[in-house]
């Protein structure tokens, strides 16, 4: 088999160089791309193409859940592993939903690491250890069921709709989105009214709840 090209991304540049450095002593790996938020891992992941995509779930301009979802959505071939800050078993059915091929804890060790992209670079999945195997198979039996019965969950915000959130609870104003997102003012407002009415919520500071409850940013 050919050499293993990654891409590593995370906001915290320690743990990012220390990620880029494992990925240069492992044996038939190449690290073809580094990021430094989501958005950047997006654009490098299509026009690059690695292998694996290495993602920390927390970072700044677009978290790495809703940057998986765009590089599953676009039919990439690339396969995601996401670590987590913490064992939390709220983000693995999402970071499941979002197409990750694995999930691991920033507490594991490298050992678990280097098997995790062993894994998803044949298309296996791959869950760190410390999250009950249950909690995997309830949500994948959950998403069956739905499948089944037709989705009848509440309605929720759309991809583009947890960018806009996630900047505006970074602090961008409504024209910093545009631009961040190439769109019009005026298509940022409307976002920006769509998801304050969908999340019932008048105000920024509860909309900076809204955003750190559903991890889109983090505390």
């Amino acid at each position: 088999m050919g050499t293993l090209r990654l891409l590593v991304a995370g906001g915290n540049e320690i743990v990012r160089k220390g990620l880029c450095a494992l990925v240069r002593e492992q044996p038939g790996w190449e690290l073809a791309a580094e990021a430094r938020n989501g958005r950047e891992a997006v654009e490098r992941t299509m026009r690059i193409k690695p292998d694996v995509a290495i993602m920390e779930v927390e970072m700044p301009s677009l978290n790495g859940l809703d940057a998986t979802r765009q590089i599953t959505r676009d039919g990439s071939q690339t396969q995601v592993l996401l670590l987590a800050p913490h064992d939390t078993d709220q983000l693995l059915p999402q970071a499941l939903e979002a197409g990750a091929r694995g999930y691991l804890l920033k507490s594991d060790t490298t050992d678990d690491l280097v098997s995790a992209v062993e894994n998803v670079r044949h298309g296996r999945a791959f869950f760190s250890a410390k999250l009950a195997r249950e909690v995997v198979d309830g949500y994948l039996k959950t998403l069956n069921n739905k499948s089944d019965a037709g989705d009848k969950a509440p309605q929720r915000l759309t991809g583009r709709e947890r960018e806009v959130v996630q900047l505006l609870a970074e602090g961008h104003s409504s024209k910093r989105v545009a631009v961040a997102l190439k769109i019009s003012a005026k298509t940022a407002e409307t976002h920006r009214a769509n998801i304050m009415r969908k999340i019932d919520c008048h105000s920024v500071t509860g909309l900076v709840r809204y955003a750190i409850r559903n991890h889109i940013i983090e505390a």
